[in-house]
């Protein structure tokens, strides 16, 4: 195929695209105006690679942007607990997120023990610099991959900048450890009021709130409560509260009744891991963490992967569907729809699987196939004055 053939496509959606922004001029805020009116403006992201084999599904992620002319430029940093001394200083990069307000990010290894002796981990401080308070995981069956349960679809809310993760423990008697676990009235309010605004934006039905208050009657009890308090303010949302053990089980066994979850932090954690289980593992779920000022976008299972390495077989899904929800988030929705349509289209065809979906693919073929099936996805006709 010829250069100025291989360009016609990308030629053609930029012009979409252009025209798609200027239609939505009047109804977007002050501040993306400029935006509006620049189409070709180019937005900067913050990356980080991640440890395990996070390089290596960045860079299906960065062939993808570069295949479809994607206006998007990277700001790289190599941010890592497991080599902290070729790892850029969280000051540095915690800065470049706001700067940016999004980030990709691919997982990070949290080692047994600390070189510096913090029990605090790089995750945890990145999450408390930033206030990343709220992990949003859509777990959603996909085309193409056969599990025991077919057509889910829930996300699961995890507050997780207190609870069990406070990094509050100690010896005071020699083999005796004390753990403490941390719950707020404001930060479970402020995680139940995302939880319920969620639900009403994007036409969820019900919110489940998972909990341990019959045993943690204090912790867990005020978790409940700030849940129960802010349902009363959403009529329209059905509200109901599960013990967390019943809820595993529950998930396992007939997970199509949960809609929206919303959870402290050591249970969202389980949960989130159950749930990608359920819809083919770790390398097909895509997360997000959200704070008031930005979001960093990483797969939704926490799973660095590490012993695959080198021997291109990690799957890229995971990552390429959150970069289709950081390209929606920063107002580039076509581009996000084309690539999560040449995922699916991958994947519902069968031929061309990664192993940990069944089949014998590498990553580097799965992403040429994600590129080779980029289309223009269809628009409706603009509106006529």
């Amino acid at each position: 195929m010829s250069l100025v053939s291989r360009n016609v496509p990308r030629l053609l959606f930029q012009a979409l695209q252009s025209s798609s922004s200027r239609s939505i001029h009047n109804s977007i805020a002050n501040n993306t105006a400029d935006l509006a009116e620049r189409p070709n403006a180019r937005t900067t992201c913050t990356l980080i690679p991640g440890d395990g084999v996070g390089p290596e599904l960045i860079y299906s992620v960065q062939e993808v942007f570069k295949a479809a002319g994607i206006p998007v430029d990277f700001e790289s940093y190599f941010f890592s607990e497991v080599n902290p001394t070729l790892s850029a200083p969280l000051q540095v990069v915690a800065k470049s997120i706001e700067r940016n307000r999004v980030c990709l990010k691919g997982i990070l290894a949290t080692p047994d023990y600390s070189h510096t002796g913090e029990l605090q981990t790089l995750n945890m401080k990145l999450r408390n610099s930033l206030d990343l308070y709220a992990n949003v995981v859509h777990v959603k069956s996909l085309p193409g991959i056969k599990c025991r349960h077919s057509n889910i679809d829930c996300i699961i809310i995890r507050e997780q900048t207190e609870g069990e993760y406070s990094a509050l423990e100690y010896e005071g008697v020699k083999g005796v450890v004390e753990c403490l676990k941390i719950v707020t009235k404001t930060k479970s309010q402020r995680i139940a009021k995302f939880a319920f605004d969620y639900a009403t934006k994007n036409n969820r039905k019900k919110v489940t709130a998972v909990h341990k208050a019959n045993i943690m009657k204090l912790g867990d009890g005020l978790f409940l409560k700030s849940c129960e308090e802010m349902a009363k303010l959403y009529p329209k949302i059905e509200f109901e509260k599960m013990i967390v053990d019943n809820c595993t089980m529950q998930m396992v066994s007939h997970p199509h009744q949960f809609d929206v979850m919303v959870t402290p932090n050591l249970y969202g954690n389980i949960v989130d891991n159950l749930a990608s289980g359920l819809v083919g593992g770790a390398g097909v779920v895509a997360g997000a963490s959200y704070s008031a000022n930005c979001v960093v976008f990483e797969p939704g299972a926490r799973h660095t992967y590490s012993e695959a390495v080198g021997k291109n077989v990690a799957n890229p899904t995971a990552m390429l569907l959150c970069s289709a929800k950081l390209l929606r988030h920063v107002n580039l929705p076509m581009y996000g729809e084309m690539i999560r349509n040449a995922v699916e289209k991958v994947l519902n065809d069968g031929k061309v699987k990664t192993k940990d979906v069944g089949g014998q693919s590498s990553t580097q073929e799965f992403t040429y196939a994600v590129i080779h099936n980029l289309q223009i996805p269809p628009q409706p006709p603009l509106p006529t004055y």
